[in-house]
């Protein structure tokens, strides 16, 4: 095989291709990419077998062919390639040669047929979201995903789509994220009805899906399979195997509707709980709050019998309480809420809060209380 391409067009798809490549493998074909040349089109697929990422750029072919090369080699050279140069790659002899001015690389190359693809099963159904859209699901929910939690289900974000809307929920125990956005078309099976389809999308796939989508891409078309999620969009496409399992049901995580809530200005509640984080009790990241009406006072201490107090002017009218939280659950909301008013619901001391954005209604956060 033998093609040209320019330095950015390929970088960006070796980029995309190479980050769902594990360092460290098992079978020594992961650690590379698949380059396919046919007609006018380069592909290049990277996978770990549970997540599969194919991009495409225009090349010029001069004779096509398939191949593997390393991945992390592979990007480190085009980075390394002065911007805007034209690069020629060709085959031969077990090797894989990226020319470029004077500059000429040698790559080992493993056989194009052992490279595993993931065999993705027929779609069921599939939906068109705005891309933008897409990314504030995953920016807004997906900070909330357990990382290694041995309830594996929790491991990922649960999509739901009922054909009006994409919901996205995930929770690792302790506080829950939910967001929905409107889908542009799909979302109907073969009799013409409103499909409902659930899939909980590994924690590495929603966050490989979120680093790709780009301002410059329209839209996402997403399909749902028996144990396949499909993601296309621009030059790339995203296939990811499936959590099994039974996702916990959420709706019953919310707190029921109450008359203490609060109102206060994102910033200045955000910056007074990073200041009062930073004497909280390394370990359990515990700090109280008590209400009362029109103020916020926020505490907290450590081990070492150091203190931090702040006091912010909120709208609230409840009766006062006092009841503790994870700080770091409380500033993983807040640095997702792009709002300038937060509104907090809590029915007693021993109730999980409710989190609201006032100009998006469609996004919720629950975080649960701890015990100081």
């Amino acid at each position: 095989m033998k093609f040209e391409v320019n330095r950015e067009d390929l970088l960006k798809v070796l980029q995309g291709c190479s980050a769902v490549v594990e360092r460290r493998q098992t079978l020594p074909i992961l650690s590379n990419l698949y380059l396919s040349v046919s007609g006018s089109r380069l592909t290049i697929t990277g996978t770990d077998l549970e997540i599969e990422i194919v991009g495409v750029c225009d090349v010029a072919v001069s004779a096509e062919g398939a191949c593997t090369i390393p991945a992390r080699k592979a990007v480190e050279i085009c980075r390394a390639l002065e911007e805007g140069s034209l690069l020629t790659f060709m085959t031969e002899g077990g090797k894989a040669t990226i020319q470029s001015g004077r500059s000429r690389f040698s790559l080992a190359t493993i056989s194009a047929d052992e490279f595993p693809k993931i065999d993705d099963n027929e779609v069921a159904s599939s939906i068109s979201i705005p891309i933008d859209h897409l990314k504030q699901l995953i920016t807004q929910v997906g900070f909330a995903m357990a990382q290694q939690d041995v309830r594996y289900f929790l491991n990922g974000m649960l999509l739901e789509s009922d054909g009006g809307d994409l919901r996205a929920v995930a929770t690792d125990g302790h506080r829950l994220a939910l967001s929905s956005r409107k889908i542009i078309t799909g979302g109907s099976n073969e009799s013409g009805d409103q499909a409902s389809k659930k899939a909980i999308l590994p924690r590495k796939s929603v966050i490989e899906l979120g680093r790709l989508l780009s301002d410059e891409d329209d839209a996402v078309e997403i399909g749902f399979g028996e144990s396949h999620f499909i993601a296309k969009f621009g030059d790339f496409r995203v296939t990811s195997k499936l959590v099994e399992g039974q996702f916990p049901d959420y709706k019953k995580v919310l707190p029921a509707v109450t008359e203490n809530s609060l109102i206060g200005d994102r910033d200045s509640m955000k910056q007074a709980f990073q200041r009062v984080a930073i004497l909280s009790n390394e370990k359990y990241r515990g700090v109280k709050l008590f209400l009362k009406e029109g103020l916020l006072n926020i505490s907290a201490n450590n081990p070492e019998q150091e203190e931090a107090h702040e006091e912010v002017a909120v709208e609230y009218s409840g009766v006062e309480m006092e009841i503790g939280f994870n700080v770091n659950y409380i500033l993983d909301v807040l640095n997702v809420l792009g709002d300038k008013k937060v509104k907090m619901s809590v029915a007693d001391a021993n109730s999980s809060a409710l989190i609201e954005s006032e100009e998006d209604p469609e996004s919720v956060f629950v975080v649960m209380p701890m015990r100081l």
